[in-house]
């Protein structure tokens, strides 16, 4: 184990860790923690306090008192000039270089996405040497030197020429801690690491060309934590030396319940950093399902029917964000295309429709941007924006009024089934095993085998965060199939996930060469399969006890001694 500053600081040895961790690094880290550390435990207690009160006592969160924040006439500074151009951004890993290289490219048609989303969070694998490897993977990018070659592939990734997407760094949100890393023996905090290594790392070598140094803020939910980002980017500029004049700005992530009321706020309390809002749907929609956990007339349909441009609090909610950004001058951007290409070019072609109308939609209501999860549909998630914003249309004076667009919590229209409980296990034993390597990432088809055409999803760590939520949900209250009757409980639950593990296990042993290292990998593969199964069952059962603990919050350590372990139900 590496030692500094008086062995205050213990790291794991990873790849890559001694490059990155140099004594002026581990001065800065020290320091950051020194200060930062108690305000993220006492905003990790405000939001515990919160979802506690909304479990135990059904005292959700709400509007704060009216302030000059929420009241006052004024606007973020004004806007880097890329951060107004309408089109997509691409997102994925950054810690996968060929991942980060494809994103970086251009698609098939010749065209780049306008911005890169290049994630340290819920689609990285939570541990110290993704995040790590992302910051090398950034400061690569940035010099224009990343490179990848993969000899089974015969193949080299490289950046063709042209001018890429602007970054917009997403770092591990502010209720993880990093384990393989250590200050005084504690565990540093998740987002002072992430977010320390790119200022110290790509984000310096940015700013010495000139560029923007741009970030997602995830998971926010107490305006506390737009205080501590201030105060952070403050510290992290004047002790690594930026210039005067650099140019740095953050956009929120409003996915979470209690963030919808406190946009303002946020943007307010962002100050000179602010730029934006983000409606992520995915971790919203969970955040709200652990918000109503406890409450019999809130259990929710099958998720995979709750769409947002159809579900009308939800609508409302995002043309609010959009209200609020207008008002304040701040960017709105919408949220993600998940779908995967297929060999098969009908699915290609329902996807490509998914997409269109779903971006078409979100121009409509005056979002600027949204995300897209592969290069492959790229282009069909960027034009709506492009051709909207190049026609001349403007949003509609009623579009900037946030009190057009009331926050009301209801029940999404849809059935409840137990065949949407079985997608939900079984994507949440995909989900899982690809967990287990590493990845946070995964195209999921949770479909697979069913008649009919059905493009696999890029599913990440929120996706699997509202299956599970979902099926907690309906345990708690005893929920029934509407079609049949049938229970929706603990027994039933583990029945479905056994019969999708053992689905699974057949159809990759039946997919798999016979030769001896095609049947190691499937040995391999089949165990963390196993392994995802009663990972399952821990994960699913903490929810039943409203403990709404990240997966992302476990060591792997930890994730190999649930496994070893009894069921956990």
């Amino acid at each position: 184990m590496p030692a500094a500053d008086a062995d205050r600081v213990q790291y794991a040895d990873v790849p890559g860790a001694d490059e990155l961790f140099t004594p002026e690094f581990l001065d800065y880290v020290t320091a950051a923690c020194d200060r930062f550390a108690p305000a993220i435990a006492d905003i990790r207690r405000k939001r515990d306090d919160m979802i506690r009160r909304a479990v135990r006592d059904g005292i959700r969160p709400t509007f704060p008192p009216s302030s000059e924040a929420s009241s006052g006439d004024w606007s973020v500074p004004p806007l880097p000039a890329e951060l107004t151009r309408p089109g997509i951004e691409i997102s994925g890993p950054v810690s996968i270089a060929n991942m980060a290289i494809n994103a970086l490219n251009p698609g098939a048609d010749g065209e780049r996405a306008t911005g890169y989303l290049d994630d340290d969070e819920d689609s990285g694998g939570h541990r110290l040497q993704d995040t790590v490897q992302a910051a090398i993977n950034r400061r690569d990018a940035t010099l224009r030197t990343l490179r990848f070659h993969n000899p089974a592939r015969g193949r080299t990734y490289e950046i063709q020429p042209g001018e890429m997407p602007f970054f917009m760094h997403r770092e591990r949100g502010i209720h993880l801690d990093e384990a393989d890393f250590t200050i005084d023996g504690a565990p540093i905090p998740a987002t002072i690491l992430s977010m320390g290594l790119t200022l110290a790392c790509g984000g310096r070598e940015q700013v010495r060309r000139g560029q923007g140094l741009y970030f997602y803020l995830p998971k926010v939910e107490v305006v506390e934590e737009a205080r501590f980002y201030r105060q952070f980017l403050d510290f992290g500029r004047q002790t690594l030396g930026y210039p005067e004049d650099c140019v740095i700005r953050a956009i929120f992530l409003v996915e979470s319940l209690p963030a919808v009321y406190i946009m303002d706020e946020l943007l307010y309390e962002l100050g000179e950093y602010a730029a934006g809002l983000n409606a992520a749907r995915w971790d919203f929609k969970a955040s709200v399902l652990e918000y109503v956990m406890s409450d019999p007339d809130q259990v929710w349909p099958d998720r995979f029917g709750v769409d947002i441009k159809t579900t009308d609090f939800m609508a409302s909610i995002f043309r609010r964000l959009v209200a609020v950004c207008l008002r304040r001058g701040a960017v709105p951007i919408g949220g993600m295309a998940t779908a995967l290409p297929s060999r098969d070019d009908e699915i290609n072609e329902i996807a490509g429709s998914s997409i269109r109308a779903d971006k078409e939609w979100e121009a409509q209501q005056g979002f600027l941007r949204g995300w897209v999860a592969h290069i492959f549909h790229m282009k069909t998630a960027a034009d709506p924006f492009k051709q909207l914003r190049s026609s001349g249309w403007e949003p509609s004076p009623d579009m900037y009024d946030p009190d057009n667009f009331p926050v009301d919590i209801t029940v999404p229209d849809g059935s409840i089934t137990t065949e949407g409980s079985r997608r939900n296990v079984r994507m949440l034993i995909e989900y899982v095993e690809g967990w287990l390597t590493g990845r946070g990432a995964k195209g999921i088809d949770s479909l697979e085998g069913q008649p009919g055409a059905h493009p696999a999803l890029m599913e990440d760590l929120a996706t699997g965060r509202i299956s599970v939520a979902q099926t907690a949900q309906r345990i708690i209250h005893s929920v029934k199939d509407e079609d049949t009757g049938q229970v929706q409980d603990f027994a039933l639950v583990k029945r479905l996930l056994r019969e999708e593990l053992e689905d699974i296990i057949e159809r990759r042993a039946a997919a798999a060469p016979s030769d001896a290292d095609s049947q190691r990998l499937l040995e391999e593969m089949l165990d963390r399969y196993r392994k995802a199964y009663k990972i399952a069952l821990h994960w699913i059962k903490s929810y039943t006890e409203y403990d709404f603990r990240s997966l992302g919050s476990y060591t792997h350590a930890d994730l190999e001694a649930i496994a070893e372990a009894e069921d956990a139900f």
